[in-house]
């Protein structure tokens, strides 16, 4: 079959030619195989450039496509494209999400495992009663016949009958799921149509199913096999745990599934996530209180090690805080520092000095052997209704984590580090990345120990993955393919380092709407170092820019900052416009709308923060869009380790002589300046979203323009852009910045009467 019967897949009348090439490159590269990093701007139509030769690809060789992203609206704009293929190509495609959010009774994975098991358990029973129910009436009706044999037989069956129903009547006391037992007991084929009429959303499942007393997520789970798309979550392909099952329900292996990835620049951070491992003092505590009510001589072996662990793990914080930063501690997550360069790190040493026994290897295997055995205990007790919820294993957590610290806390890309927080609701109340993919419940979902009172500080040791390749790199070994698209991808030789990627197919679109319709502007301003800020001839040059530019902007402008509390410092200085000011744990969809709707708004919002990534600003929600400094993240400790992990790994590499800029360690690079600049040029990507759109991005600060670059090349970032987009990059003065925009503007004729003057 010819390469270009893949358009048969593409929805629309026409690719663009860029969207050909790009089609036919991804093509070979599957067939090679090979990953493909594929950076395209915005309008660069990359989801369809990359499902479409992988569809054709997957069908002639027996694979299933998978489509995964971290954002909830590219969730939805994938369902829509699949949708649109659809309707003119015979395809199955499911949307998949996690079971938290689609369990019809709200219980965690666990317990949902278990009312699984039992409530199959009685529906077999059920069957096999059913069956020899039919068994002794056709035994009866023949032993009425005269058959002499069939009497005997019968009795034989009443007797395995009278004991299936002796079973059926234990289900009584036993928990089980309504509506599992309704999935495997009534017929689902109008459900299965009606799944595959249509791309159907998650929600559009839940509520089929809730309607009429089914599970959808189990019902889906069955019907995601044999299916051509599966547009997912990044934790069903990033989570080990999660993805084992998920392509066991996709009834595929690795090999066999071809993967895409939307905002593939966010898989560095988000495999970090899924890595991290956690443990906080209360499980310990818990554990403690556990296997004191447990007779079993291997107790005594878990208890001493796991009160040694919690004896240390207090130490190491209370040793930890200098003068002052206890009372700093609040209900967030505090992190201390722990780690050592030349020794082990300050928990692991005072684990080893306070132990005592004989031998803590020995006693940690047989603390975890005992755990196994009360989870399953705790599996049996809850499946024959003797509790009615399903007990987690605390020692089983503790034992198996502790274990994994005192192997891995010294390894090379780990980091260990212990984090404080003040109890005032007696529980962790933190949801993993698991439950949210499976509604299974981990080390990170914590209970409250007896001994935990309101406002006490309490701890957590976390194992901390600072190089994502030791998570990412089998994940895409063992793939067919995988296609990681993003606006900002580049430099590719960092993604290719970082994710474990060997030798993939590169593919780089710049932006393909007309260059008349954007301006680029780099602001000659102050140089906004973290030292500067707070100087009142700095913050008065930006505010009057900020003024210029909100006056010669014919519509909403939109301004991101390093931090929300920059955002709040300049929302309260700059007198010009409607304001709406972004705060943590404000309602962000809320607030973009109510933004988008006014004619003359101003959006402060933080560069780090949810409207800078993957949220659209179309046509007139916002014309102006503004990066205030170079947003450099907080540089904690762990970001350090981080940097000081990537420097040791790749340091090195003649790739990064070659690519990096002056005399920056790779490190600094590949941890901090990329991002950085990959969040910027997401954030200029906010506008400008169509071929009939227009508007201005700005630079504001000395490091990104031209000067920067020659007078404070250790600073400046102008050269970590890609060349073309440096090539349309205008640098300007503060005061003569609204000279450009109104010249910019009044040359759309985008002015709804007479422009500002100067």
């Amino acid at each position: 079959m010819s390469q270009v019967s893949y358009l048969r897949y593409f929805p629309y009348d026409e690719p663009y030619d860029h969207q050909r090439e790009a089609m036919a490159k991804i093509y070979d590269a599957l067939d090679e195989p090979s990953d493909i990093l594929f950076e395209g701007a915005t309008g660069t139509g990359k989801t369809l450039a990359s499902l479409t030769p992988a569809l054709e690809y997957a069908r002639e060789t027996d694979k299933t496509v998978v489509i995964t992203t971290n954002v909830h609206q590219q969730m939805r704009q994938f369902r829509r494209d699949a949708s649109a293929i659809a309707q003119t190509e015979d395809i199955r495609a499911v949307v998949f999400r996690g079971k938290g959010s689609m369990c019809h009774i709200d219980v965690g994975y666990e317990e949902c495992q278990a009312l699984r098991d039992t409530t199959r358990d009685l529906v077999d029973t059920e069957e096999e009663q059913a069956e020899l129910e039919r068994k002794q009436r056709e035994l009866l009706d023949s032993s009425q016949g005269g058959d002499g044999g069939a009497a005997e037989a019968r009795a034989s069956v009443m007797d395995e009958l009278e004991s299936v129903e002796e079973e059926l009547a234990d289900f009584s006391d036993r928990a089980t799921c309504d509506h599992y037992y309704r999935n495997l007991t009534v017929d689902t084929t109008d459900f299965f149509a009606w799944l595959y009429e249509d791309v159907r959303t998650p929600d559009e499942i839940y509520e089929y199913a809730h309607e009429r007393g089914l599970c959808g997520y189990e019902l889906l789970k069955e019907g995601i096999e044999d299916v051509d798309l599966v547009v997912c979550n990044y934790h069903h392909l990033l989570d080990p745990m999660i993805r084992e099952q998920f392509f066991r329900w996709l009834g595929r292996d690795p090999e066999d599934v071809i993967a895409i990835f939307d905002e593939a620049h966010n898989i560095e951070n988000a495999a970090r996530d899924h890595a991290r491992r956690t443990l906080t003092e209360n499980t310990l505590q818990s554990a403690l209180d556990e296997l004191s009510g447990v007779d079993d001589p291997r107790a005594e072996n878990a208890a001493n090690v796991i009160e040694t662990f919690l004896t240390a793990l207090r130490a190491a914080y209370n040793d930890a805080f200098d003068f002052g930063e206890r009372q700093r501690v609040d209900e967030n997550w505090y992190d201390l520092a722990i780690d050592n360069t030349e020794k082990r790190d300050d928990l692991t040493l005072a684990f080893l000095q306070a132990y005592a026994g004989p031998g803590y290897e020995t006693e940690l295997d047989r603390a975890v052997e005992l755990g196994t055995e009360l989870d399953q205990r705790y599996e049996k007790q809850y499946k024959n209704g003797e509790t009615s919820v399903r007990k987690e294993c605390q020692s089983r957590q503790a034992a198996e984590f502790i274990e994994a610290w005192l192997a891995e806390s010294a390894h090379t890309g780990t980091y260990p580090v212990v984090s404080v927080r003040r109890s005032e609701r007696g529980s962790d109340g933190e949801q993993s990345e698991t439950e949210e993919a499976t509604g299974s419940l981990s080390d990170t979902v914590e209970t409250t120990g007896t001994d935990a009172k309101a406002d006490d500080i309490y701890g957590r040791a976390e194992l901390y993955t600072c190089i994502p390749s030791e998570v990412t790199r089998e994940l895409f070994d063992d793939l067919h393919a995988s296609v990681l698209m993003s606006a900002t991808l580049r430099p590719f030789d960092v993604t290719e380092d970082v994710l474990g990627l060997e030798d993939p197919e590169q593919m780089a679109y710049g932006a393909q709407f007309p260059e008349e319709r954007r301006r680029t502007y780099a602001v000659d301003g102050p140089a906004l170092f973290a030292s500067k800020r707070d100087e009142e001839p700095v913050q008065q040059t930006i505010t009057e820019t900020l003024e210029e530019t909100i006056r010669f902007t014919p519509g909403n402008t939109l301004l991101f900052f390093p931090s929300y509390a920059e955002a709040e410092r300049y929302c309260e200085r700059v007198d010009v416009g409607t304001p709406y000011l972004d705060e943590p744990g404000s309602s962000a969809k809320e607030l973009r709308q109510r933004f988008a709707e006014d004619g003359d708004g101003v959006l402060f919002t933080s560069l780090w923060g949810t409207l800078g990534e993957g949220v659209s600003y179309d046509g007139d929600d916002a014309r102006t869009v503004v990066v205030v400094g170079v947003p450099y993240p907080h540089l904690d400790e762990r970001m350090e380790a981080v940097q000081d992990a990537y420097n040791t790994t790749f340091g090195e590499d003649e790739r990064v002589e070659r690519t990096r800029r002056g005399e920056g360690d790779a490190g600094w690079r590949y941890a901090v300046e990329i991002p950085t600049v990959r969040k910027t040029r997401q954030a200029l990507g906010r506008v400008v979203r169509s071929p009939e759109d227009f508007g201005a991005r700005v630079l504001l600060d000395a490091r990104y323009t031209e000067r920067g670059e020659k007078e404070m090349a250790d600073y400046a970032v102008r050269g970590t852009f890609p060349p073309e987009e440096r090539a349309e990059v205008i640098d300007v003065e503060p005061e003569k910045l609204k000279f450009g925009l109104l010249n910019f503007y009044t040359d759309l004729d985008a002015w709804d009467g007479k422009p500002p003057t100067p």
